[in-house]
């Protein structure tokens, strides 16, 4: 775990976060596909984390998965992340969390064949995130 984690309780989480923001950051929920706000953005800048602000991934790293969630082939930093094996649903899947405030952002998966540098899709819920644009 990262040295500067982030140690909130639930009540200041839920009186921080929308009741949306909290079910998905905090209680591992998911969006639905193909309504988050960052699903099909191309603006150029850095994503982070909704819950404390930690940089997460990069624009260039962002493609079009079709998925119905935004998609990135890698984060911003390996240290950025915490992986999580989750079985929740019958399958082995593996959860992908904010290193500095354990905050869920959603899941990635490898071999898929997209092409990308490393095949993975890191498949992130664009209500754990939010996108600060590349200044001009």
């Amino acid at each position: 775990m990262n040295k500067s984690l982030i140690n909130k309780t639930e009540k200041e989480w839920q009186a921080q976060l929308t009741p949306a923001e909290y079910h998905v950051l905090r209680e591992a929920g998911t969006e639905a596909p193909f309504v988050g706000e960052y699903t099909d953005t191309e603006t150029e800048g850095v994503y982070r984390c909704r819950a404390c602000d930690a940089q997460l991934f990069r624009s260039e790293h962002k493609f079009h998965s079709g998925c119905g969630w935004p998609s990135f082939f890698t984060p911003l930093a390996k240290e950025s992340i915490i992986e999580i094996t989750d079985n929740s649903l019958g399958m082995e899947r593996t959860e992908i969390r904010c290193a500095n405030c354990n905050s869920h952002l959603g899941h990635v998966f490898a071999g898929e064949g997209y092409g990308t540098p490393t095949d993975l899709r890191y498949c992130i819920n664009s209500i754990s995130m939010k996108l600060e644009p590349k200044s001009t």
